[in-house]
Parts: C-alpha cells; sequence; structure tokens
C-alpha cells in the first residue's frame, strides 16, 4: 500500500510539473521556441561554444545589452518593419557588429550598408555553393536557398544560378552582414547541409550576442503615427467634393420618370424538340440514369398504345403482349427490353436505340 501511494504520488507531481513547466513561445527565430521555425537550438549551440546569448524583447533592452559591452553582435530580425530609421541607427552604433535577417528595403536604407534587395532565390534552385572568398562561407559549405531572399552590395555569396545577388552579402567594413534566409538559422534545418557552421561561425565572433526581436511593445514606445489626414496626398481633399457632384448627378440621371410602365403580352413558342433536348441535357448534367429511363419507358408505351390501340385502361403488360402478336415475337423479349435498367449513361443511350428500333419496327407494320 505505501509503495502505491508513493507511485502515485510521484506521478502526480510529474503531471503538476508538465502543466508549470516553462513552454516557450511561437514566435519566428525566438530563441525560447523550441518548434522548426524557433532558434533555441542555435541559440544553445552558441552557449556551450561560450558565446552569451542576451535576450532582449524590446528597444531598451537591447541598448542595455548592447551597453554591456563594447564589441557586442547584434542579431536583429525585424520581420514586421517596426523599428524606425532613428532607433536602428543607434543599434548599429552601439553594436560592435550588425547581423540582419531578411530585412525590409527600410531597415538596409536606415544602416546605410549600400547592400540592397534584389530578389528571391527560386523555388526550384538547387542548395547554394558558397562562390566568395570569405572564410566564413568556405568553411560552412553549401547551404538551402528555400524560401530566400537575395541581396546586392559589398560581398555577395551563395548566389543562385545566374544571379550577381546572394543569400549572404556583407558590408565592405564587414560591420553589417545580411542573411536572407530564416532556415539557416532554424531548428527544422539546422543540422542540414551547412546549416550550423555558417550559424555559428557568423553569431559567434564575440563572447556576447544580444538576440533582438522587435515586438509590438517597441511600436507602443514610438508613439502615435501618421494619421489619414497627413498621409493622404494633396488632392485627396478634393476628391471628395467630387465624387458628392459626381454622386447628384448619378442620382438625377437614373432617378427620372420616362413614363408609365406598358404591359403588352408577348406569344412565346417553344419547339419541343427544345424542351426535349434542354430535359436531357438537365439529365445528363445531374447523372439522372434512372428519372431518364422511367421517362423514356412511358413515353414509348404511350406511343405503342396509340398504335396498338388495345382499348382504354390497358396496363403495361397488354401493351406488350400486343406489339409482340404484331411482330411474331416471344412477349418475353419485349417485356425484358421495356423492364431493362441501364446501369450507365452509355448504356441508357444504346438502351435508348433499341427503344427507338422497336417503335420504328411496330409503325412499319
Amino acid at each position: 500500500m505505501t509503495a502505491l501511494c508513493a507511485v502515485v504520488a510521484v506521478a502526480l507531481g510529474l503531471v503538476v510539473w508538465g502543466q508549470l513547466a516553462p513552454r516557450g513561445d511561437a514566435v519566428p527565430l525566438s530563441p525560447g521556441n523550441a518548434g522548426p521555425d524557433g532558434a533555441r537550438a542555435v541559440t544553445q549551440i552558441l552557449g556551450r561554444h561560450g558565446v552569451d546569448v542576451h535576450t532582449a524583447g524590446t528597444f531598451e533592452e537591447a541598448m542595455a545589452a548592447l551597453g554591456e559591452s563594447s564589441a557586442a553582435t547584434l542579431l536583429l530580425y525585424d520581420r514586421n518593419g517596426i523599428l524606425d530609421e532613428p532607433r536602428l541607427r543607434d543599434l548599429a552604433a552601439a553594436a560592435g557588429e550588425v547581423v540582419v535577417v531578411t530585412p525590409r528595403l527600410e531597415t538596409l536604407t536606415a544602416l546605410g550598408s549600400g547592400i540592397r534587395q534584389a530578389g528571391v532565390v527560386p523555388d526550384d534552385a538547387p542548395p547554394l555553393a558558397p562562390g566568395c572568398p570569405l572564410p566564413d562561407a568556405l568553411a560552412a559549405g553549401e547551404v538551402s536557398g528555400s524560401q530566400g531572399f537575395v541581396y546586392d552590395g559589398g560581398v555577395s555569396c551563395y548566389r543562385p544560378a545566374g544571379s550577381a545577388a546572394g543569400l549572404l552579402a556583407v558590408s565592405g567594413d564587414g560591420q553589417l552582414t545580411v542573411l536572407g534566409s530564416t532556415v539557416v538559422l532554424g531548428n527544422g534545418q539546422l543540422d542540414e547541409r551547412g546549416h550550423a557552421a555558417l550559424a555559428l561561425r557568423t553569431l559567434g565572433k564575440s563572447p556576447d550576442l544580444v538576440w533582438y526581436l522587435p515586438s509590438l511593445e517597441d511600436v507602443a514606445a514610438s508613439g502615435s503615427g501618421q494619421t489619414l489626414d497627413e498621409l493622404a496626398p494633396e488632392w485627396v481633399r478634393f476628391l471628395g467634393p467630387w465624387l458628392l457632384v459626381v454622386a447628384l448627378a448619378a442620382i438625377a440621371w437614373r432617378g427620372r420618370r420616362l413614363g408609365p410602365l406598358v404591359f403588352e403580352p408577348l406569344p412565346v413558342v417553344v419547339k419541343a424538340v427544345e424542351t426535349a433536348e434542354g430535359r436531357a441535357r438537365m439529365y445528363h448534367d445531374a447523372h439522372a440514369v434512372d428519372q431518364a429511363r422511367d421517362n423514356l419507358r412511358a413515353g414509348i408505351l404511350v406511343r405503342l398504345a396509340a398504335r396498338l390501340r388495345p382499348g382504354p385502361g390497358a396496363s403495361a403488360g397488354t401493351v406488350i403482349e400486343a406489339a409482340a402478336r404484331l411482330l411474331g415475337r416471344p412477349a418475353a423479349d419485349i417485356r425484358d427490353l421495356l423492364n431493362h435498367h441501364p446501369g450507365s449513361e452509355s448504356r441508357l443511350v444504346a438502351w435508348a436505340q433499341e427503344l427507338d428500333n422497336l417503335e420504328k419496327e411496330v409503325n412499319s407494320r
């Protein structure tokens, strides 16, 4: 009994610990994200190689971490373009080296490195070779260009075929490194090709690494943005009155009376063949084989009864026997033909032709 209580207590403790243990986050390239698009693996590997990784969630935390070391490396992944030009310049001035992942045009312009966007890596591109003299790229070897962007300016590495821009670009002074792919740093493919080697050699040059992912707190800290009136061009203020004039003119045009409505009956004649073809198309579109079969059978019985004159109120069996006597054929053959159930549209067409032949044979006698 004591052993059972101990086992239950241990199991309960494990359940409580599992519920209270930190679960990380789901932010792309976050050191706390253990998913395929997270960066927990590369930050832990950097820590084992003597690199102290400082995670910053706001601009103030990033500046404080950079201020503790004059030669710290800054990794910046501003995927939503939150930071403005003054804050980007402050970060670049405080860091010894800046590594920017898939930056936007505004980010590159603010950093003033001469590196610019140059397109994307083709979806069917093979793994990219270094193709440049940078020691880090040569040591890492091939990397994947999946979902990557290419940049031109400075020294470009990992260039797709026929392109002068590369997945990795380093400024002339070596202070800015632009990496056009999150796959190289992500957990999902870190152990493939030269991803881990390139990540460690690019981010592990300094004993201090500030990992900064701008968040919504940085948006709030930047103050209120421009209003719609400030963003709109000057000519928009004349657009409202002009649209009002156009709307009034349209109301006057469409609202004028043209006189009372006159109702005139028009004769409409629909040919029987058009009705039959239209109904046949509907049966064909709906694959209504059984419904078409019933209509065809009822039609031929009515026409045979009118031709053979078996008498008022004659049943289908009476019509079949009259047709058999006229043609000199067994009644069972004609009954099997009329009671046949086609299983497909092609068989329905063939059966309809057989019914037509039967009707022609009766009419010819």
